[in-house]
């Protein structure tokens, strides 16, 4: 029997596998041809797919050339390099627009362990979006396609996760995405915000109480982990519940049993877990201001959201969405204005920069946005940091003071970390090395 008769007969096993796959999936070669495909994959794009001649890229992308050559990670190249299976956020070009999908894509051997091709199969991230949506997450920046990799996988599962980012980075937004993203989707999805509530205000929000069972519960009241059931509670700014609760909800999590003020009848509810915080939690049970136990017990897959600092590409796409969405979405910014509020650093974050927009168009006398509409205070903050960067130093200097910076204030794998510094793992640690910098 000939190579072409065995690879076609392993081609044909493929096309039966893809075509049990309910996800769109394609089977491709190293030359990028599809050489397999099922019907979900087909209908998602408007090109037509031909076996044999039709390049990935050309239907996902519209481009000429592999993915990698247009700034996107090529997963086929990171299987080839690693040899284990690989992962990318892609923005791709769909029936629907410009899409999110979060790609798999696996080596496919034959019987000799030799590896024929690839399969890749795709799931459409609906919960963000690159242009102004409502309800969705916008931008298209390295970080925050990497953050977006994290609440497609988490959504998928029924982990506890734990956000942690500034404030006025999502995170309630986040916590909305994996609920809807989950199979839990059209169950409550409660906020329980845990700023602000006193010991006994908490355990009476949170558990309900019955009529009579303290001063002014002239009813029985339902408490939020009961309207929750079957979905999913959100405990925003954790690190606020009161030490003495933190016992009461470690017991709640573990067993997921409760009791109300007042009643002796315990309760059994269902539901996901998703926190959120902008401290640093370890740091807070170091500090003994928060229970090990419960950290370890909320923790279990942490997604941190980047700063709007380390977005500046996303700030035009972001400030024009919020534009879109008030009551001035008439008005557009200028290329000048848009390009100053890119400079500044925000922060406030997300939240700061729809203030600012906001506060902006109310100033414009015209449909145009201008530079003089921006907030005063923007321009105070960009000559600062002007200032405090005149004093030249050496570009090997800039790099070392960056990195120690990095190192200290980061606890990434470092996989991921050169990721988000947009370079090879292997590069970053040569330039450690350079400087003499520990990564622990």
């Amino acid at each position: 029997m000939t190579v072409k008769n065995i690879l076609s007969m392993n081609i044909s096993i493929v096309q039966s596998m893809i075509n049990a796959i309910e996800n769109p999936a394609i089977f491709i070669n190293t030359e990028y041809k599809i050489l397999a495909v099922n019907q979900a994959y087909r209908d998602t794009y408007d090109i037509e797919v031909t076996l044999g001649n039709s390049h990935c890229y050309q239907i996902s992308h519209q481009h000429e050339q592999p993915c990698d050559k247009h700034g996107e990670d090529c997963p086929m190249q990171a299987c080839i390099t690693t040899k284990r299976s690989s992962s990318a956020v892609h923005i791709h070009n769909t029936a629907r627009g410009k899409t999110y999908c979060d790609i798999l894509m696996r080596p496919v051997k034959d019987e000799n362990n030799i590896t024929i091709g690839f399969l890749e199969i795709l799931d459409r991230i609906n919960f963000a979006s690159t242009e102004s949506e409502s309800n969705k997450m916008i931008g298209s920046s390295a970080s925050f396609k990497a953050m977006l990799a994290k609440i497609s996988r988490a959504a998928k599962s029924e982990i506890s996760v734990l956000l942690h980012g500034e404030t006025g980075t999502g995170k309630e937004l986040v916590a909305n995405a994996l609920h809807e993203s989950s199979s839990r989707a059209n169950k409550p999805f409660v906020i329980i915000e845990c700023t602000g509530l006193n010991e006994n205000l908490f355990e009476s929000e949170l558990f309900g109480h019955e009529k009579g069972a303290f001063t002014g519960a002239t009813h029985t009241k339902k408490g939020l982990i009961e309207i929750a059931n079957g979905g999913t509670v959100f405990f925003d700014e954790i690190a606020d519940v009161p030490l003495a609760m933190q016992v009461k909800l470690l017991r709640l999590l573990e067993t997921q049993c409760y009791r109300t003020v007042g009643g002796v009848k315990q309760h059994k509810v269902d539901f996901r877990l998703i926190c959120a915080s902008h401290h640093n939690l370890l740091d807070l049970v170091q500090e003994g201001r928060f229970r090990k136990d419960l950290y370890y017990r909320i923790a279990g897959f942490t997604i941190t959201l980047p700063s709007l600092a380390t977005r500046q590409e996303d700030i035009p796409s972001l400030a024009k969405h919020f534009l879109n969405k008030s009551d001035s979405c008439h008005k557009a910014f200028s290329d000048k204005a848009l390009g100053k509020l890119s400079r500044y650093p925000f922060p406030g974050n997300i939240r700061e920069l729809k203030n600012i927009v906001e506060q902006s168009a109310l100033m414009a006398n015209e449909d145009m946005i201008n530079v003089e509409d921006i907030p005063e205070y923007v321009f105070e903050e960009n000559t600062k940091r002007i200032a405090a960067t005149e004093k030249l130093v050496t570009i090997d200097q800039a790099e070392k003071t960056y990195l120690s910076h990095i190192c200290e204030t980061q606890s990434l794998p470092i996989d991921e970390l050169s990721k988000k510094l947009g370079v090879s793992t292997r590069t970053l640690y040569r330039k450690l090395k350079k400087y003499d910098i520990k990564y622990e």
